[in-house]
């Protein structure tokens, strides 16, 4: 199910992140940021839960690139709430 929101991916953060897509010494995690940033620069869509996973790990290095953070950030703030947590079962 896709949810939709009422933010996207501004051109700032959409060049950031077509930047780090392009750059071979991109870590895995900058690469998955950028990638679900720039998705959302032309959709409604929400950052899924490894997208922003990856995007934290990217805001955590101390090595990421400006550009990379900055795709990171966005792709973050694009997240979702966070789902309600599982009912447990009622005891017998």
């Amino acid at each position: 199910m896709v949810v939709k929101k009422s933010e996207s991916t501004g051109k700032k953060a959409a060049s950031a992140a077509a930047k780090v897509l392009k750059d071979p010494k991109a870590s895995k995690d900058a690469k998955v940021a950028a990638a679900s940033a720039l998705t959302q620069s032309k959709s409604k869509e929400m950052t899924g839960a490894k997208a922003a996973s990856a995007a934290a790990k990217v805001m955590r290095d101390p090595k990421a690139s400006k550009e990379a953070k900055t795709a990171a950030a966005s792709a973050l703030t694009q997240k979702g709430d966070k789902a309600a947590p599982a009912k447990k079962a009622a005891k017998k």
